[in-house]
């Protein structure tokens, strides 16, 4: 046998996936390994999870924009694939950099889950105390609270989940809102309730968890293939490239939620509703949209729209 033979993840050696330390993160990587094991037909023990603590998960006293952004969630996970660390790495799309490096690649999305967001605190948004004081570390919900309720104090907020349901218990805020996949995902579904996207439409790929591989790994995204879940990838690309367009980063307001369906000739479209803001939610533009999949242009071209009809002030967020 040749000694250079490279090893093959899940066969001759296993095939390991990196994550996040956080709980959320360890249950969503657990996902995957399972998603894998049954696609794959394979023994638990040809998978190993490899968990790490994010830079992101460190700092818990300024908002991540502040200090670096989405990629304080993923560096340590793409250190770790560039120097063959690890084979994968499981993340929540919405904690993805829009733009990332060339080197890496999203190679399977498993299915989205419930794409809500949950009031913690109060059964409404309308129920909250005036000048409530409310925590959340999201630009959007901040200017999403603020568009409903000027009066609201909103604070940050940060921490795991059960870091901040501690916060509110203890009485440090009055509220906060969390993302319903990451509650139901640690078994807290019965925690808090539910805002209606036409309230509060979410973030872009909420509730999607991704899994991402090097490029040029060819037996490992073949792998991951075997499990991606075709329409919530497709949903999430088109939120992605709508992003792309705005040239987002992590200071600007933003919600999207795209979905497949059926049309009336049984073939599939997707809708894309979005959502740009002022910080303090004082001015709002929403629009939506519905055409082919594979349209790779569309979302695009609703950003552009939708930044042709915001005040000078609201292209400045975008740096237009």
């Amino acid at each position: 046998m040749d000694d250079k033979k490279e090893m093959r993840p899940g066969i001759d050696r296993p095939l390991r996936i990196g994550t996040r330390q956080s709980p959320l993160a360890m249950v969503q990587a657990k996902m995957a390994a399972k998603a894998i094991i049954s696609a794959q037909g394979w023994r638990n023990d040809q998978v190993e999870l490899v968990p790490m603590i994010a830079t992101g998960d460190k700092i818990q006293d300024r908002a991540l924009a502040d200090v670096g952004g989405k990629a304080l969630w993923t560096k340590e996970l793409d250190r770790a694939l560039a120097e063959g660390e690890i084979d994968c790495a499981v993340h929540s799309m919405k904690d993805v950099e829009t733009i990332r490096p060339d080197d890496f690649t999203i190679a399977a999305m498993l299915e989205r889950a419930d794409v809500h967001d949950r009031l913690i605190g109060a059964k409404t948004i309308k129920d909250l105390p005036e000048g409530a004081i409310v925590g959340t570390a999201s630009p959007r919900r901040k200017a999403q609270l603020l568009r409903h309720r000027p009066d609201l104090d909103i604070r940050l907020i940060r921490g795991n989940v059960q870091t901040r349901l501690k916060k509110i218990a203890d009485g440090e805020y009055n509220a906060s809102i969390l993302a319903a996949a990451g509650l139901d995902r640690l078994d807290m579904g019965d925690e808090g309730r539910k805002i209606s996207t036409g309230l509060m439409l979410p973030a872009p790929s909420q509730g999607a968890i991704g899994i991402e591989t090097l490029s040029d790994a060819q037996d490992v995204r073949r792998l991951l293939h075997a499990i991606s879940h075709a329409d919530t990838f497709r949903s999430v690309i088109a939120e992605r490239t709508f992003l792309a367009e705005l040239t987002a980063d992590c200071h600007s307001p933003v919600a999207a939620l795209a979905r497949v369906r059926a049309n009336d000739e049984n073939t599939s479209e997707i809708e894309l509703r979005a959502q740009i803001l002022l910080p303090d939610g004082s001015e709002s533009v929403s629009e939506s949209i519905v055409f082919p999949v594979g349209d790779v242009k569309a979302a695009a071209n609703l950003a552009g729209k939708m930044l042709g009809q915001a005040s000078a002030e609201l292209k400045a967020v975008f740096g237009r």
